[in-house]
């Protein structure tokens, strides 16, 4: 019975946010996505992006939710100076400049941009942004 509890407890998601961070120091903005379980047992995650900016401006945005392993979320750089967030379902467009934060439609996003990492899990399941550094981009998978 203990290593049924055992299995149990470890399957179980838990409903403390998870932070998640990266700074563009060369844009002044520091971007966290905080990923907070709303099932035990699926991956079912609501989402929210905050944005710091110059001068102390802060703003936030709910995302798309995880509905079922579709948390990620990559971060691209656009030439103007611009921030996407963009996962499978929605894009996000970030001012750090202007201290706002929109939703776009992916038609109207530019292509020619710098992938900068994503917000994702690690193998050990742990939410953390992980730099184009350390992995590629990723295509997000139809399920």
């Amino acid at each position: 019975m203990l290593v049924g509890a055992g299995i149990l407890y470890g399957a179980c998601n838990s409903a403390v946010p998870e932070p998640a961070s990266v700074e563009v120091t060369s844009l002044q903005v520091r971007l966290t996505l905080v990923r907070v379980a709303t099932d035990p047992f699926l991956p079912r995650h609501n989402l929210r992006l905050t944005v710091e900016g110059p001068g102390g401006c802060s703003v936030s945005d709910s995302l798309f939710p995880d509905t079922g392993y579709a948390s990620r979320r990559n971060v691209y750089r656009t030439p103007d100076n611009l921030l996407y967030v963009v996962g499978q379902f929605d894009a996000r467009v970030v001012d750090g400049q202007r201290c706002a934060v929109t939703l776009s439609e992916f038609r109207h996003l530019q292509r020619e941009v710098t992938f900068l990492g994503s917000f994702d899990e690690r193998p050990d399941s742990s939410w953390a942004f992980i730099p184009a550094s350390e992995r590629s981009e990723q295509p997000f998978e139809k399920r």
